[in-house]
């Protein structure tokens, strides 16, 4: 396991600087006392996504018939539409739709719906790590993937609540950044993931010997 790449690579999906605008106007009209309880099962939701994605995802793709090739190409698409959007400093439909957004602006709790699912654990967050579980072998190699969905919720954690710090800091320019070049790091795990996909679905796409 490249259990650096992995982080990586969820964290870039998850993005959680990018999704500090979505926070900050999402609870505009929170306490203090209620902004840090969204942060709490915000961060603890992103967590426990994760660590079923680990557990239980391939499980459940199997049982719908659905191999870890064709996730591997459906989650890459999804990856890089992601990364299209994040390049362009977008948020972008397959994290959720502005419809979406805006009912949840008249919601009281926003904590696991918009904001943990699917504004940073979203079906590209979701496929990747169900991925990465396919490929591994025994529970400690799961319970790796497991710890790296706890170190992601305590990321997510401590992004949003330094929310008002770093927007002051860096400014909407600086978060534009940070999601154009999380965006770049994913368009390039998004190509390996449906080159990869491809090879498994379609064998006779690998290097020829002989």
């Amino acid at each position: 396991m490249d259990l650096v790449k992995e982080f990586v690579s969820l964290l870039a999906l998850l993005n959680p600087i990018g999704a500090i605008p979505f926070f900050l106007g999402l609870t505009a009209s929170q306490s203090r006392v209620e902004k840090r309880r969204t942060i709490r099962v915000a961060s603890l939701s992103v967590a426990v996504v994760l660590a079923v994605a680990a557990t239980a995802g391939e499980r459940i793709i199997h049982f719908f018939g659905i191999s870890v090739g064709s996730l591997q190409v459906g989650g890459g698409i999804v990856m890089l539409l992601m990364a299209i959007a994040m390049v362009n400093a977008q948020a972008g439909n397959t994290r959720s739709t502005t419809e979406e957004r805006d009912e949840a602006e008249s919601k009281d709790n926003i904590a696991v719906v918009p904001l943990a699912i699917p504004l940073m654990a979203g079906p590209g967050t979701i496929s990747a790590m169900i991925i990465y579980a396919g490929k591994v072998s025994g529970w400690i190699d799961i319970g790796a993937l497991i710890g790296i969905g706890a170190a992601l919720g305590v990321v997510t954690l401590i992004a949003l609540s330094l929310a008002d710090p770093i927007a002051n800091w860096i400014g909407r320019t600086g978060i534009n950044i940070t999601t154009r070049l999380m965006g770049l790091i994913l368009s390039a795990l998004a190509v390996e993931f449906i080159v990869n996909g491809l090879k498994a679905l379609l064998p006779g796409l690998g290097p020829q010997t002989g």
